[in-house]
């Protein structure tokens, strides 16, 4: 298969975002890889109360270990931005609101437009395989069998961000265990593929809130003692859960190049195999399986599996499935090798834990990274290699300290795999993205620009100015970039809201010392025309003609991302201050957006759902016996009000 015909069916990765423990983002990510931190730590006590149910013994009912991988802030979302009101929030699984924010971030970070996309065949593939946040609300009794929990069944994970975005394509949950993100990135591939798709977010998530499953692994023995993933070293004893959401955005590789998206890496090909009854019981790895996806993976993305320069295995840390997948590995891609250029193979497991069903992505995104710095980081916990590995006969190395891809005079070539319980195995085959030409030095030509952000708050937008500053400063990641494409990319690939901000300058320092408000008005009388009509355009919510201001020949380039104003929600802790205020309390709790008495109830969030959920409360809360055919009746906010105050007057006058 030739350069052309690949590219015609390749896939590219234009955006990814993360919530790992100990990384926020890719970024942070790629410190804690880099610098060989294992991110893993004691199990909090907003998930189970872990010293009740520790034990070194595997009794019934016990768990092994103490330690896994925790995302920070789990319960913080900001659910005002989507439009969600305080009680809707409280009752969302956090594996949905995170997704969202992650989905958010993704399409930031890929330059895509929500509202440029809304209504589009843009499709959703999310992998998961746990519905923790359900399962804890139906064992408080029948009572917690609310209405409410429709919207936290797994179904939804999918349709939540097609839902928010709007996107009319396929929206799906994948579930083959802990190959589900892979397969999900298999699924979009193919979408993009057949045209069913024209962009798609593939994404994995997994929030450990219950035991259970670490006990069940207790008892099957495949939960490492000291919550570490020690990926092919002798001492390997299980794998270590962990949280993780993981979204990245892919487009057909033409499409991306002729919109001029930033390319961070290519999707060749991918494969998906099953077991079938190669092995003596369905829960156990079969060799044929790993090395028929290997194959059929290579073989679809038109590459040698002897051209792989890395690996980032699916590396439990399983004592059978490591010298298996190592072996696998060998056997494939090493036939044809040359003795002195062995694979590299790694696994992100070691450092931040088995994130299960979004495992997948975790190593998705590591691989994208690997390529994007041309190095590949040490695998942790390997001390002693497991002597079941036919190490000198496999040209496979697990590098120890960071490692230089080496240089072939072509894209350097990486393969993600994963495999379920489910017997389902996965891999995906990714190449380096093709070198941007040559792009003029950052620094200006004195010519001036305007720079247009928003925020959906006026604290947001505080809090993006701010960023922005430090993004232009001398040590800011935006120093590298011409101010031309940055002002370019500010105005068009990035959605604005309600509250904005516009200042000009000719230099980096003018426009961050403008975005301070250290250099007095952005605009004087040398300002042009053109630029300070759109400044006042933008300021009062227009939308300039942004290819009169800027041309058509920039350069997206990375941006601030979206400043979270976030809070906790978490069922139990909500605050009531204004409990002895019954209104004040169903429009706080309840409403999505700013209201007035005008406002329909349909148009700031009280829907029919919701309005089934306040029957219940107001009865629970008040004592008040309310009619729901009088309830359905409402329209409006200042109806609510009027109603409410005569039950409130009826109830007194009853007393």
């Amino acid at each position: 298969m030739n350069r052309w015909d690949v590219d015609a069916r390749s896939v590219a990765v234009i955006g990814m975002a993360c919530r790992f423990p100990g990384a926020s983002g890719p970024d942070e990510l790629w410190d804690v890889l880099r610098d060989a931190v294992d991110v893993t730590s004691e199990t909090p006590p907003d998930r189970y109360d872990v010293d009740a149910l520790y034990s070194p013994q595997a009794g019934l009912g016990t768990i092994a270990s103490r330690r896994a991988g925790y995302v920070d802030q789990m319960a913080e979302f900001d659910a005002e931005f989507f439009e969600m009101s305080a009680t809707e929030a409280v009752e969302l699984d956090p594996q949905q609101r995170l997704l969202l924010m992650t989905a958010w971030e993704a399409l930031e970070d890929a330059g895509q437009r929500p509202d440029q996309l809304a209504g589009s065949r843009a499709g959703v593939f999310v992998g998961n395989a746990r519905a923790d946040f359900l399962e804890i609300q139906l064992r408080q009794g029948l009572e917690g069998a609310t209405a409410s929990q429709l919207r936290n069944f797994r179904s939804l994970l999918a349709a939540r961000l097609s839902y928010a975005f709007d996107f009319r394509g396929p929206s799906i949950v994948l579930d083959t265990a802990c190959s589900s993100s892979l397969t999900a990135v298999h699924s979009a591939v193919q979408s993009l593929r057949a045209g069913e798709s024209r962009l798609a977010l593939a994404a994995g998530v997994n929030l450990a809130l219950r035991p259970d499953e670490g006990i069940v692994m207790t008892q099957a023995g495949g939960l490492a003692a000291d919550g570490r993933s020690k990926f092919g070293d002798a001492s390997a004893d299980g794998h270590a859960p962990s949280d993780a959401v993981g979204v990245v955005v892919l487009k057909p590789l033409t499409a991306a190049l002729a919109d001029g998206d930033r390319i961070r890496a290519v999707i060749q090909g991918s494969a998906v195999s099953n077991d079938g009854r190669t092995s003596d019981s369905v829960l156990n790895p079969s060799m044929t399986g790993q090395i028929e996806a290997l194959r059929w993976a290579y073989e679809d993305a038109g590459v040698d599996p002897a051209d792989v320069d890395f690996v980032e295995a699916h590396g439990s840390g399983s004592p059978a499935l490591d010298p298996l997948e190592i072996s696998a590995l060998g056997q494939v891609l090493g036939e044809g090798r040359p003795s002195d250029r062995p694979l590299l193979v790694g696994s992100v497991k070691t450092n931040i834990g088995h994130a299960e069903a979004a495992g997948g992505i975790a190593g998705l995104i590591k691989a994208v990274l690997c390529l994007e710095h041309s190095q590949v980081p040490p695998s942790l916990h390997l001390d002693t290699p497991h002597p079941d590995v036919p190490w000198d006969r496999l040209p496979v190395v697990v590098p120890a300290t960071l490692t230089d891809l080496p240089d072939r005079g072509r894209p350097a070539i990486a393969g993600i795999s994963g495999q379920g319980s489910s017997a389902l195995n996965a891999h995906v085959v990714i190449r380096q993205a093709d070198p941007l030409p040559a792009d003029p030095a950052a620094a200006g030509n004195g010519t001036p620009y305007v720079l247009a952000i928003s925020a959906r708050t006026p604290a947001a937008l505080d809090a993006l100015a701010r960023a922005y500053a430090a993004y232009l400063g001398p040590d800011g990641q935006g120093a590298a970039f011409r101010l031309r494409d940055i002002c370019h990319s500010a105005a068009i690939r990035r959605q604005h809201h309600q509250h904005r901000l516009a200042v000009i300058g000719a230099t980096h320092q003018e426009l961050a010392a403008a975005l301070n408000g250290t250099a007095g008005a952005s605009e004087s009388e040398a300002t042009p025309a053109v630029l300070a009509g759109a400044a006042a355009t933008y300021r009062k919510g227009g939308t300039p003609d942004w290819d009169e201001v800027f041309g058509k020949h920039s350069r997206f380039v990375p941006l601030p991302g979206y400043p979270w104003q976030t809070k906790r929600y978490w069922p139990g802790e909500e605050q009531h201050e204004d409990d002895d205020d019954l209104i004040a309390w169903v429009l706080r709790e309840h409403a999505r957006v700013p209201f007035d008495d005008d406002s329909t109830l349909d148009a700031i969030g009280i829907d029919s759902l919701a309005k089934l959920r306040l029957i219940v409360q107001l009865s629970k809360r008040s004592g008040i016996e309310v009619d729901p055919e009088d309830f359905g009746r409402l329209r409006t906010v200042g109806a609510l009000r009027e109603w409410i105050h005569a039950l409130q007057a009826a109830e007194a006058v009853a007393r």
